[in-house]
């Protein structure tokens, strides 16, 4: 079944953010755009340079009103060390969450069991705590946050224009379309 337009479950832990610990929930989620980042592990090889990207990006999604809450089954105490010894982690100023229970991973259904690691998996959440956007990428495979800010400019439109789609490779300011009974079979 697809998460898709279903809402987030409830969920609590702990983050490492701006230097400090601090608790987060589902309830962090609502009023406003969120992104949910899991990645599998800590002081790994492609999830830094994914960390890095988002990081590099997170002024843009700041812009928006977006909130970025990466995840791994690492605690907090792991993303710390990993903040204060990686040159491309330091650069985080987003919330770093701690899964060791691995309860948020299994609400999520990203967890691969027999690892007890998360899949590599986006979920753009809505202000009301509503998934809109899920991708979910093999482990070897990293991911873009241009990408990433194309695709919650493209929810935050379509949520913003009811009767409105974006197309592909639809960019801010670029056309969208009203489907109806005029567009079938004329795209």
């Amino acid at each position: 079944m697809s998460l898709i337009n279903t809402a987030v479950k409830p969920f609590s832990g702990q983050a490492y953010k701006s230097g400090k610990f601090v608790p987060v929930s589902d309830a962090d989620l609502k009023g406003k755009w969120s992104v949910v980042f899991f990645y599998p592990a800590d002081f790994t090889f492609v999830c830094p340079t994914e960390l890095e990207d988002l990081a590099n990006n997170y002024a843009e999604f700041q812009k928006l009103g977006v909130e970025i809450f990466s995840v791994s089954t690492d605690t907090h105490f792991a993303h710390k060390a990993w903040h204060d010894t990686s040159e491309a982690v330091k650069k985080i100023d987003y919330f770093m969450v701690g899964d060791p229970t691995h309860a948020i991973c299994r609400n999520f259904e990203v967890l691969i069991e027999d690892a007890g690691l998360a899949d590599r998996g986006t979920f753009v959440v809505d202000p009301q705590g509503v998934i809109q956007i899920v991708e979910i990428n093999a482990g070897g495979i990293g991911r873009d946050a241009s990408e990433l800010l194309r695709k919650v400019k493209a929810a935050q439109y379509v949520a913003a224009h009811p009767g409105e789609v974006c197309p592909a490779h639809w960019h801010e300011g670029d056309a969208t379309l009203a489907p109806s009974l005029d567009l079938v079979g004329k795209i």
